[in-house]
């Protein structure tokens, strides 16, 4: 019987190959359990709104001009550019597999060949062609990864600087409510200090004892050295958002007193009823589902390795010999050989690589899954508090209201003799404790919207993801 010939055996294997190429690869979209509903309520009843120019709608040009400027000094940010580029070279590397690799070479030699030839100088001009045909469609899966990579990068980009954003606008907010703070305390104190010198005068005429005004004094140093605290938390507050922003401190200092820090405002913000399209909206999310994607290209190549490969090869050369003064001019040409190469045995390194990417892959998608449950996490956290801060703002004003109103009494009638030092003490504690909690709501408040933002992406819309500008990557480098 007749052996099978090379053109019998070619088309067989080749179908073989691509009915197969079909189920070797993983998924490259999963499924992620996220809720049917957001079970917190939504600010505005979910109104729309652009929420990429949020920090415009602030109406506060400072905290626009720092975040821009804490972008560009951002090294989290440069290193996401420089990802974006080497994912984009990775890129035109895949690309480059798909297509026929082509050389030139040009060749010039001068010699006798054989001792009954004359003395000959050959010249040769040509091109060498190669090219692996991609049989089970293993190139077109890691070109089509390493476009997923070039996105996933861009979406870690977008998401660098919306968390810079977002680390810029608590600093700020903080530093404001510090310096609020501050001057609550040193109102507080200028009070202590009066009750403490009013006291001593009484001590000293004989109408209290001495203890009571040791006791003002006491009170008069424990404001003068809470004032003195707060200073400092203020100070290092400006040095870090001087570090972050890379804006010298006097300069900052400058700015911040001509354009005194305004609270966040609830400016309108788009939030889908669906948790699925409200998470798709995140950059981190949209990243780590171009992970899935590589992963399963990545399972793809190492089945690849233990598939029938095909090659081709070529080449044409201009040729001129020079004989005695005699030119002989021609051209030679080939056209392959046309190879296939089918691994056989290699002691189980390419099934042992195969189970790593399966093993990788599995990873991944757990991964990916895990981030779609923290995103929604996220979010219902930052609706509860931010409904936490709305239904305890009304209770915080009447608190720090009916306090301050006693302390005013109490003070009135600790001058006619009619209260205790021990009893203005405790009014004026009370009074600093609701004022000091009335600014510490407006800063939970702030930071509450500041981290909505941060969980609802950004204003990332993956349907347009954009690379970054010429202008972005120059102030990055």
């Amino acid at each position: 019987m007749k052996s099978p010939s090379f053109r019998t055996l070619a088309p067989l294997v080749t179908a073989m190959a691509l009915s197969a190429c079909t189920s070797w690869m993983p998924p490259v979209q999963v499924d992620a359990a996220a809720p049917d509903t957001w079970h917190a309520p939504l600010p505005h009843q979910g109104s729309t709104g652009k929420l990429a120019e949020w920090w415009q709608q602030q109406g506060d040009p400072l905290l626009v001009e720092l975040i821009d400027a804490a972008q560009a000094a951002s090294p989290t940010v440069s290193a996401s550019l420089a990802r974006v580029e080497t994912a984009r070279a990775q890129q035109a590397a895949a690309f480059g597999a798909l297509v026929p690799n082509v050389g030139a070479q040009v060749a010039a030699s001068r010699g006798v060949s054989q001792l009954d030839l004359p003395l000959t100088t050959i010249q040769q001009t040509g091109l060498q062609a190669s090219w692996e045909i991609d049989l089970v469609g293993a190139n077109r899966a890691v070109n089509r990864a390493a476009s997923a990579n070039v996105e996933g990068s861009q979406a870690q980009w977008h998401d660098a600087r919306v968390s810079v954003a977002a680390e810029v606008a608590n600093l700020y907010y903080g530093l404001a409510n510090c310096n609020q703070q501050l001057a609550l305390a040193q109102r507080d104190a200028a009070s202590r200090q009066e009750t403490a010198r009013l006291t001593e005068i009484s001590a000293k005429a004989g109408f209290v004892a001495p203890s009571v005004a040791a006791m003002a004094r006491a009170s008069a140093a424990d404001g003068s050295s809470r004032v003195t605290q707060q200073a400092a938390q203020c100070e290092i507050a400006t040095k870090g958002l001087v570090a972050l922003t890379a804006v010298p401190e006097p300069t900052l200092k400058q700015k911040l007193a001509l354009a005194p820090v305004k609270p966040a405002q609830g400016a309108s913000i788009s939030i889908a009823n669906v948790p699925a399209q409200t998470i798709a909206q995140r950059p981190d999310i949209f990243s780590a589902e171009r992970d899935v994607m590589v992963a399963s290209a990545q399972v793809g190549a190492a089945v690849a390795q233990r598939l029938p490969r095909l090659t081709l090869t070529g080449n044409i050369a201009a040729t001129r010999m020079t004989t005695n003064g005699v030119d002989t001019d021609g051209t030679t040409w080939s056209f392959g050989p046309l190879a296939i190469n089918l691994p056989l045995f290699d002691g189980g390194q390419r099934a042992a690589a195969v189970q790593s990417a399966e093993a990788n892959y599995r990873a991944v998608v757990s991964a990916y899954r895990a981030k779609v449950r923290n995103a929604v996490r996220e979010v219902e956290e930052s609706l509860v508090t931010l409904r936490s801060t709305q239904d305890r703002a009304h209770d915080a004003q009447v608190s720090a209201d009916g306090y301050a109103q006693t302390l005013t009494a109490t003070q009135t009638r600790y001058g006619q003799g009619l209260a205790s030092l021990v009893e203005l003490e405790d009014a004026r504690r009370n009074a600093l404790a609701s004022e000091s909690a009335l600014l510490g709501l407006d800063l939970e408040r702030s930071r509450a919207w500041i981290a909505l933002y941060r969980a609802l992406g950004g204003g990332f819309e993956p349907q347009s993801v954009t690379e970054p500008t010429a202008a972005q990557t120059a102030a990055a480098n």
